[in-house]
């Protein structure tokens, strides 16, 4: 209830309560994708350490190429189910409407996430952690959440425009991520 509370006192409640419901989703898809980043670590890990460093290579695309098939496969789902999710959480058509514009935006982001978190899996063995912790951290809190709260109360996209810029983190870490393979 914490992130729920938040929304409901940065933006109202009727905000609030519709943005959570995003997030409830967002959640509940990524649990895929989280079993998949901790099996990739494990598996580079354990290849890693016996010396076979082109079956960790193997492991790692084997996982980003699983990663992305499930990316396809949810966003088929949520875009084909986007105006009637909604209806599992509230009756009150201002939420479903906001849920169906938000889950097409989730599709997309689940997409990169998904690339996203199992090459920082499959990474995070081969360059310096504290690296890598900075520059997250400075993906996220500068440019991230700055882009977030631009576009949504400088440019009025709201929740639209909070979840595009986490997105836009997404797209910098992956092209950053492919350029260090």
């Amino acid at each position: 209830m914490g992130m729920g509370s938040a929304l409901d006192t940065l933006c109202g409640q009727s905000y609030g309560a519709k943005q959570y419901r995003t997030l409830n989703t967002c959640a509940m898809v990524y649990m895929i994708i989280l079993g998949l980043n901790g099996a990739t670590s494990i598996r580079v890990s354990n290849e890693l350490g016996a010396g076979q460093p082109q079956e960790a290579c193997l492991a790692a695309s084997t996982a980003v190429f699983l990663v992305a098939t499930e990316g396809v496969l949810a966003a088929i789902v949520l875009i084909s189910v986007h105006k009637l999710w909604g209806y599992c959480y509230s009756t009150e058509e201002e939420v479903v409407s906001y849920v169906a514009q938000m889950l097409v935006l989730l599709a997309g982001s689940h997409f990169l996430d998904g690339i996203q978190s199992v090459l920082s899996g499959s990474n995070c063995l081969q360059y310096c952690k504290r690296c890598g912790a900075f520059v997250n951290l400075g993906a996220y809190y500068l440019f991230g959440i700055l882009a977030g709260i631009i576009l949504a109360f400088v440019y009025h996209f709201g929740g639209k425009g909070l979840w595009f810029g986490i997105t836009l983190v997404l797209f910098a870490q992956i092209g950053k991520k492919r350029q260090r393979r």
